[in-house]
């Protein structure tokens, strides 16, 4: 009589996912400095001096007159995020077993492996644009801002 002892096991790799959030929170900078409306909502106010607009929101991009050669800030600011993420997954299956030299059967063997992944990425791009007019006495007179997203 012919016995047969067949031992089997398998062994399931997966690697774990992460979303496009999760990366985009790795990489992204501190943005406690970062220029935002809200910020120019909170703290612009008329009457302000020139010095306290400058250690509220630093340097501007842009220094101009007009006709009455007053002064006029203007911020202008560009960022562009982007953000990849990837995901790759797989299945791994070993099987071993053994049996009588008699029967021509047994041995053991690895079966193939199903492997996969996925992957996403996004481009956001932001503006934020911030005109701050002075009168003769550097102090602000009147202020306008535009944001935009896409």
């Amino acid at each position: 009589m012919i016995s047969r002892f067949f031992l089997s096991a398998a062994v399931i790799v997966a690697t774990g996912c992460a979303g496009a959030k999760y990366h985009r929170d790795q990489v992204s900078g501190d943005r406690e400095s970062a220029l935002t409306v809200g910020q120019v909502q909170r703290e612009i106010r008329i009457g302000m001096s020139s010095a306290e607009v400058a250690a509220t929101l630093g340097s501007p991009n842009i220094v101009t007159t007009d006709d009455e050669r007053r002064e006029q800030w203007v911020y202008d600011k560009i960022s562009t995020e982007k953000a990849y993420s990837s995901d790759s997954g797989g299945i791994l299956t070993l099987i071993f077993g053994s049996g009588s030299v008699n029967d021509n059967g047994g041995g053991g063997g690895l079966f193939p492996s199903y492997q996969g992944g996925s992957g996403a990425a996004s481009s956001t791009q932001k503006t934020l644009t911030v005109i701050i007019k002075f009168d003769h006495s550097h102090r602000v007179r009147d202020f306008a801002y535009h944001s935009s997203t896409f």
